[in-house]
């Protein structure tokens, strides 16, 4: 069931749950859901003020998961539009050619295509095989390094996911977003560290925190470009 709580100007959404436990736990997920599970004798009031109280902690790992959420621009696919290529930007130069095509030439992307229409699905497409050549590229020595702690992923796969540039699942496949191939490659590295992290601590705890900084000091560089490149 929903509720929620106001705290200051924010209003926290979360969803309740009651089982046999004693104490009351709270979980914000990658879609910024709140999840709470209670003990079944606590009072709607009581499970409210401890919302309350941990409101400050909510907010801020909403915040956290915000730089997850790409905010890509609406795009028209017409000649002279600019697109993102590895944080670069190109400009978009349209060929009227029987045989479809991409190619990247100086600060042109070029697509050759027979009906402007289809230069957005050429273009996608084009993405999409650099992502995964790029990808697993970069994530190759990334793995490498996590082999100390005794852990790699299941698998690397591409995924076009509307509200997260990465994730991991409980039986460590590693998930990519391929609209990452528009960022700088440190944002990249910074997505992939951020995943193989949760291969050691499935939350963001501070041990998470502390192993993502040890990794990768300046990923809060990286995450504050990636929240602003696309935005």
């Amino acid at each position: 069931m929903k509720h929620y709580i106001d705290f200051g100007s924010e209003r926290i959404e979360y969803s309740l749950f009651y089982v046999d436990r004693k104490s009351l736990g709270i979980t914000v997920t990658p879609d910024m859901e709140v999840l709470v599970k209670s003990p079944i004798d606590a009072s709607l009031e009581k499970v409210a003020a401890i919302i309350k109280k941990k409101a400050p902690w909510i907010l801020k790992q909403k915040r956290a998961f915000l730089a997850y959420y790409p905010k890509m621009p609406v795009r028209r696919y017409v000649g002279g539009e600019t697109h993102l290529y590895l944080g670069r930007q190109y400009r978009l130069l349209l060929h009227k050619e029987i045989l479809p095509s991409v190619s990247l030439k100086g600060k042109f992307i070029n697509i050759y295509c027979e009906k402007p229409e289809k230069a957005s699905q050429l273009l996608t497409d084009w993405y999409l095989t650099h992502a995964v050549q790029k990808f697993h590229e970069i994530a190759k020595p990334l793995i490498e390094r996590f082999n100390k702690y005794n852990v790699s992923p299941s698998s690397v796969v591409i995924r076009q996911m509307p509200t997260r540039w990465g994730s991991c699942t409980p039986n460590g496949k590693i998930i990519l977003n391929p609209e990452l191939i528009k960022a700088p490659k440190g944002c990249i590295e910074y997505v992939i560290t951020h995943e193989l992290c949760h291969l050691i601590y499935h939350d963001h705890t501070q041990k998470f925190l502390d192993l993502q900084s040890k990794e990768m000091p300046d990923w809060e560089k990286w995450k504050k470009k990636l929240e602003l490149l696309l935005a």
